[in-house]
């Protein structure tokens, strides 16, 4: 081997006809852990064993390599891409004396080669698959990339804006400042617009390795998402609406006579249902200018303490209005409730029956009316 071989950068190796090495320059030394000394006179296949191919090495005999190739190397516990082009030597225009093997290592290319493919192939999956769009702008916002199932749902075909600016094609749509942001390299996830009739939920997100992709887009067909949403919120709406219906019907109040109104309460009550029910109560007394509310409570059989307590404050905000509240129709457990409470009902007029407390009610106002004449006389 001369000196010129020798230094080389590239691996440089001379074998004989029989495929044993005569020469081995000092890149192969560094390259494959293995001096000049300790390779000189052994095989090639046993130095640098080709994986799967046994072979492999045979056919430098036959010809000069037309072209390189990427040979994985087994070499120290470790497999390296060897990238490998060689020159067969002749005894002038007679027999094979020989070949010459030129090389380098590319495992670190080849690594990243396979997994440029496979991220593309993940890519290209997802974008078969999946309901979105992706794309890329570079600095200018102009598309680089373009493609996606949900794209191409729309009548678009694949990269069919590339070489065209985002500005442009989009003059007329909403969200374009979010794009000279995500330019500008503010990153915007999760943002809504609705293009060829179809809802999308976009993110825009800048990239900043140097390459000429300024910005990364994915844009996700969210149409049926937002027709649940949609549907789900009328449905909300109806039951709110019915909900509120069912409240009105469960707490009638009813003028049964004039200056007298009365409420039926049935079913169970707790604390939000009657606070519910002192508003309504009061607007009522408030609005007709009543001068007796009748709470009767003969369809409710069992209240808690905090209600019980909530019913009596009902009664002493009537009469903060200027009527006079009435309790009927008070069940047993009821009763035992209070007296546990120990509530001083001496103010409060209780009867039995809403019968009996309508009586009442027309008794006092008609001793009124008559009071009210007398003086008038």
């Amino acid at each position: 081997m001369d000196e010129r071989s020798s230094r080389a950068p590239h691996v440089v190796i001379e074998l004989d006809a029989a495929l044993r090495v005569t020469g081995w320059n000092r890149r192969a030394e560094q390259l494959f852990g293995a001096s000049a000394a300790e390779a000189e006179g052994k095989s090639i296949a046993e130095l640098l064993p080709v994986a799967g191919q046994s072979t492999a090495w045979t056919a430098a005999l036959t010809r000069d390599s037309e072209a390189t190739e990427v040979r994985t190397i087994a070499v120290g516990g470790r497999e390296l891409a060897f990238e490998t082009w060689w020159q067969v030597d002749r005894d002038g225009d007679g027999p094979v004396t020989g070949v010459t093997i030129y090389g380098h290592d590319v495992t670190a290319r080849e690594t990243d080669a396979r997994r440029g493919q496979l991220e593309r192939t993940i890519l290209a999956n997802l974008l078969d698959t999946l309901d979105i769009s992706g794309w890329a702008l570079d600095s200018r916002g102009v598309f680089l990339f373009q493609d996606g199932k949900a794209m191409r749902a729309t009548g678009l075909t694949p990269h069919q804006f590339v070489g065209a600016s985002i500005f442009d094609v989009y003059a007329s749509e909403s969200g374009l400042d979010e794009v000279r942001q995500a330019l500008a390299g503010q990153q915007h996830l999760g943002l809504q617009s609705e293009t060829y009739g179809i809802h999308w939920m976009h993110w825009y997100i800048p990239v900043k390795d140097g390459t000429e992709v300024a910005v990364v887009g994915l844009s996700l067909d969210v149409t049926d998402t937002k027709r649940n949403e949609i549907e789900l919120r009328a449905k909300l709406e109806l039951i709110e609406r019915q909900q509120e219906v069912i409240r009105e019907l469960s707490t009638p109040i009813i003028e049964v006579w004039d200056g007298v109104i009365t409420l039926p309460i049935v079913g169970l009550i707790d604390s939000v249902r009657t606070a519910e029910i002192m508003d309504n109560l009061l607007q009522q007394v408030a609005r007709t200018r009543a001068r007796f509310a009748i709470l009767d409570l003969t369809g409710v059989e069992v209240v808690d303490t905090g209600t019980a307590s909530h019913l009596i404050g009902m009664i002493q905000a009537i009469r903060l209005l200027g009527a006079e509240g009435i309790l009927t129709g008070i069940h047993p457990l009821i009763a035992q409730t209070i007296v546990a409470l120990g509530v001083d009902l001496t103010r409060v007029t209780v009867h039995a029956k809403l019968r009996d407390a309508l009586q009442y009610c027309i008794g006092q106002l008609s001793r009124k009316r008559a009071a009210a004449q007398a003086k008038g006389v």
